[in-house]
């Protein structure tokens, strides 16, 4: 099934052109910006060039994605992509939060998974109405893990570990988020962390992944790291991952 991005059209019919939305949100994000925060920022995000990191905290981002939502300018300003700043990533992603509709936020999701370049806009996509629509959800997983793009696979495996470790859980998605093999970090440490996360929450089904040793070795001894780290494991459960440690 095909979903394509009605956001263009919604842009154009609101009478404000996306240039000048764009321009309007640049001006504001300018205002509200830090330069100290931007060399902060700069150096958690390699992937992203200095000069495209304005150095706006995410607390004032989310401020002003409340208070533009709903309004002309932010439909516009979804409505133009690719974004040349960071923080015009977070603000769409922000944004996107609030589309209560699923069809039309799964499609504007599809429109903004390729602009994404690090793991900060990547992990800031949470979208509430997933929640809402869990089985179609699911059924659209499969497709971004398969994708050859790092934050793709990245948002892919994060709703996995979002919204199907609980209520709906299902071996099934730990079969979907082992069934990845990447060489890239950003990846392998997302589902090194949906599995840390997945013993905590569903121990007896998880732990066969690392007790059968089905992980790649790195991405192995990382979901146990962060298990060993966390306060939701038994201090039982964590020295039996201790002794799963690969050399």
């Amino acid at each position: 099934m095909e979903y394509k991005s009605s956001i263009e059209g919604n842009a154009m019919s609101v009478g404000i052109q996306p240039t000048a939305a764009v321009a309007f949100v640049r001006e504001r994000l300018t205002a509200l910006s830090e330069p100290g925060y931007r060399d902060f920022t700069a150096g958690l995000l390699p992937t992203v060039e200095r000069e495209r990191i304005l150095g706006v905290r995410s607390p004032v981002l989310r401020a002003l994605a409340k208070e533009l939502r709903g309004r002309p300018e932010a439909a516009a300003f979804l409505g133009e992509l690719p974004h040349r700043y960071h923080e015009e990533k977070l603000l769409h992603a922000y944004l996107l939060a609030y589309e209560k509709d699923f069809a039309r936020c799964l499609a504007s999701v599809e429109a903004f998974l390729p602009e994404i370049d690090n793991w900060a806009v990547c992990d800031c996509l949470s979208l509430p109405c997933f929640r809402r629509h869990r089985p179609e959800l699911l059924a659209r997983i499969p497709v971004w893990l398969r994708s050859e793009r790092v934050y793709t696979l990245r948002f892919g495996i994060k709703q996995l570990m979002d919204h199907f470790l609980e209520e709906d859980f299902s071996p099934a998605c730990l079969e979907l988020a082992g069934s990845v093999r990447s060489e890239e970090y950003y990846v392998n440490m997302m589902q090194a962390w949906y599995f840390a996360t997945a013993l905590a929450k569903q121990w007896d089904a998880a732990l066969p992944w690392l007790a059968e040793r089905r992980l790649a070795q790195w991405v192995h001894n990382k979901t146990i790291q962060k298990a060993v780290e966390s306060n939701r494991i038994s201090e039982a459960q964590k020295a039996y991952l201790r002794s799963l440690r690969l050399r």
